[in-house]
């Protein structure tokens, strides 16, 4: 669908990306309705040139509520569709996508809408300047760590990475996928460092910056959070739901009641898919601090109808039964 509500038109390409690389599965039909079997072949080598990691590592929560909950689902070495997403492809437009994590044979074949939007000024490119300028020996180093990063080889993995920047230091692809594994095994400073110089490489690229949010967020650096998740609603305001989670739950910390409720509203508006169930559950934290009791059940049950099995589902069923009380107070007191 496009982002004025009306049918994609005939033949827009459904893509299948993993690591990066991009396989048309199947074309809309005039309605904008579409049909895949999915790739049986999903064992695709990483182009270095079009790789973009995957966002999804546990987060810390708002201060005051009880989440634990994780942006995204991660990935899976052994899952056949790790790193693997469905998007749309028509000129002009820039695709939300659909996140094939964790999905098998047994899943509902429905993945939802897919929105097309028209690019106005939107930056933000996925395929990096620098690396399509990277010289041959970095980007074979950058395809060598990739590789080993499948293999569960982090060690050597980050070693090829920064062979890749030593050869060319404003290789912010490498730089990502560097800090990635620095992050992921507890090396948040040097992570930190490895996200800053591809942001410096590559100032429009979303990315990195994304990942320096995270790591406010574990950090509560919270000041800092609300600048660079600014810095990537700048560049995108539509294609990055977690980027306003990030800022709502920073403002929120910052006791920004009215901003956090604004960035929470977005965010909620483009996760379209409910990849991000933590979205309602701070949602309703916030309204129901500014005492919008009703309103606030109903997005704590949101909450919990998303994600059921969430390792924070009992305390939210508490704050919920809180809430409903002070809803029954409140609408008794309003009679």
């Amino acid at each position: 669908m496009l982002d004025d509500g009306t049918p994609a038109p005939l033949n827009v390409a459904v893509q299948r990306v993993c690591n990066g690389s991009a396989h048309t599965e199947g074309h809309t039909d005039g309605q904008g309705y579409f049909a895949v079997h999915l790739n049986q072949n999903t064992e695709v080598s990483d182009d270095a040139s079009e790789s973009t990691g995957t966002f999804g590592r546990p987060m810390p929560a708002a201060s005051g509520t009880a989440s634990t909950s994780t942006v995204g689902s991660g990935y899976s070495l052994t899952n056949r569709f790790s790193r693997c997403e469905l998007r749309a492809q028509l000129g002009g437009y820039t695709s939300q996508t659909v996140n094939l994590e964790g999905r098998d044979a047994l899943d509902s074949p429905d993945v939802g809408i897919i929105v097309l939007h028209k690019r106005g000024s939107v930056a933000g490119d996925t395929v990096t300047q620098t690396t399509l300028q990277a010289p041959k020996a970095a980007r074979n180093s950058m395809q060598k760590g990739l590789t080993l990063a499948r293999k569960n080889k982090p060690d050597e993995a980050m070693s090829s990475f920064r062979e890749a920047v030593n050869l060319y230091p404003q290789f912010a692809s490498a730089w990502c996928e560097l800090g990635k594994l620095q992050a992921a095994h507890d090396q948040r400073d040097e992570a930190h460092h490895s996200f800053e110089e591809a942001a410096k490489a590559e100032p429009k690229w979303v990315d990195p910056l994304l990942e320096l949010s995270l790591l406010d967020m574990y950090s509560k650096s919270w000041q800092e959070a609300t600048e660079v998740t600014d810095r990537i609603l700048h560049l995108n305001s539509f294609e990055y739901p977690q980027a306003f989670y990030f800022n709502a739950v920073a403002h929120y910390n910052l006791k920004h009641l009215t901003i956090a409720e604004k960035s929470a509203r977005s965010a909620e508006k483009l996760d379209v898919q409910h990849l991000y169930p933590e979205i309602s559950h701070l949602m309703g934290t916030i309204l129901a601090a500014r005492h919008q009791y009703d309103e606030a059940a109903t997005e704590l049950r949101n909450y919990l109808s998303y994600a059921p099995q969430a390792p924070d589902a009992d305390a939210v069923r508490k704050q919920l039964s809180d809430v409903e009380k002070l809803t029954s107070v409140s609408s008794a007191i309003a009679h």
